[in-house]
């Protein structure tokens, strides 16, 4: 019997679907949030999901969670919800941090472990306290002070040679946190300013895109269309907190006009145009495709692809999105025109405009991306179709995952097929993915 010589076709591959998102409303830091740290908010988001979609506990194989203001004694959140919501201790749970993009990257990397078969269920997401961002000690402090705080008994003595390691004694007050880039010194408002007069973006093409994210999460709002993604939060202080509470619905261009720049004199940056601090948090439920439809959920999109990618801080740091999303385009197979809705994080109304010039631009193609065409036009009315960071806020951590679960939704309910994402992240990293619609 002669042997067949036909090589065998390749196994199916394995699909990584998201059965559905839950977060937390967005909240000003130093508001109703402020007794709940980043583990607090999580276990609420993480809490909701399970609720939503009741996954039999026994099937639930890991947690990746994001964040960028981890809290120093325990530091991976992601395992610190699984015990606090006394989830199977067999669970295995992690923290990643890749600044603004960490909560997409504690995404894509469950899509990526079930799709290699390491896991069918996993729960991802992210969150940040900034409420609860840590005051660091200056390092003369830490150096004179841990040894006796670590070490064994302490005599009379050792306080007196603390005191001389102190000498002379100023800057020994706690520093401020700021938010800068370690390379640069500079923070990203500063950033921004420099690629907003480097791309020719005016004052009042920013307010205008900050009042368009504004209407159009006010609308969201009014509409309901965010009720399936945000959750109640109830206070340790009682208070039950029902929905974003960042968003304008009465800003407009004259009320934006009136603010003062806020990282340079003679700057186009304000508060109006630029991301607020924020409280919250945002989880995610993917599954195997096979095992969601085994426990009878319905998979609502998967990862046409994903991309990560880096740039140099001192030349645009928040110009990542303009790399990373025609990265994820060309993985997927797909040209931009295809994408139904387009999700871009809104550090800054200046880094968002920037990208958008530098995807319509020819010469930043072939500079840039070695193509000899632009990357293409974004039109308005698929960009940011709920508002986006400017409006809702962003804490840290959790905006990846919100912008997911909005983008799922969308797509979900709409006759939408595609969906691209794009994120700027400090360091200069950019991040972005392509999400299908299942069905």
């Amino acid at each position: 019997m002669a042997r067949s010589t036909k090589s065998p076709a390749p196994p199916a591959r394995r699909r990584a679907v998201i059965v559905g998102g839950v977060r937390t409303p967005f909240v000003k830091a130093f508001s109703e949030f402020t007794k709940m740290d980043a583990i607090a908010l999580s276990v609420v988001a993480v809490r909701e999901l399970l609720s939503r979609f009741p996954v039999p506990r026994a099937e639930l194989d890991a947690l990746v969670w994001g964040g960028v203001i981890l809290p120093g004694t325990s530091p991976n959140v992601g395992r610190e919800i699984v015990l606090d919501l006394q989830l199977p201790h067999s669970i295995e749970a992690m923290t990643v941090t890749r600044a603004c993009a960490s909560g997409l990257s504690a995404i894509t990397t469950a899509a990526a472990a079930i799709e290699r078969g390491d896991a069918d269920v996993v729960i991802a997401g992210g969150a940040d306290s900034t409420s609860n961002a840590e005051i660091k000690l200056p390092q003369k402090w830490v150096h004179a002070l841990a040894p006796l705080a670590l070490g064994g008994k302490v005599k009379p003595a050792d306080y007196l040679g603390v005191l001389a390691q102190l000498a002379p004694f100023h800057d020994l007050l706690p520093t401020r946190p700021r938010i800068a880039e370690r390379s640069t010194g500079e923070v990203m408002g500063e950033a921004a300013e420099k690629m907003a007069r480097r791309n020719e973006i005016s004052r009042l093409e920013q307010d205008a895109f900050a009042l368009r994210s504004h209407q159009r999460a006010a609308a969201a709002i009014a509409s309901g269309r965010f009720d399936e993604e945000v959750c109640l939060v109830e206070t340790p202080e009682g208070q039950r907190v029902h929905a974003d509470t960042l968003v304008r619905a009465d800003s407009s261009l004259e009320k934006l006009a009136r603010l003062r720049p806020v990282f340079a004199k003679d700057g186009t940056l304000t508060a109006g145009n630029s991301s607020p601090l924020t409280d919250g948090a945002s989880a995610v439920l993917l599954m195997s495709e096979e095992k969601a439809r085994a426990l009878g959920f319905v998979p609502r999109a998967a990862f046409r692809s994903w991309a990560y990618c880096g740039v140099d801080p001192a030349d645009q740091l928040l110009m990542g999105p303009a790399i990373a999303m025609p990265k994820a385009l060309e993985r997927a197979g797909l040209p931009l025109s295809e994408m139904g809705i387009v999700d871009m994080h809104e550090a800054f109304a200046a880094q968002v405009l920037s990208v958008l010039k530098m995807l319509g631009s020819t010469a930043f193609a072939q500079a840039r991306l070695g193509l000899n065409h632009a990357v293409g036009e974004v039109d308005t009315d698929r960009l940011n179709v709920h508002g986006g960071s400017l409006a809702l806020g962003h804490p840290f951590g959790g905006t990846g995952a919100r912008m997911v679960t909005t983008v799922v939704n969308e797509l979900y309910h709409s006759d939408r097929q595609f969906g691209l994402l794009g994120i700027c992240a400090a360091g200069g990293l950019g991040a972005a993915a392509v999400l299908e619609r299942i069905g």
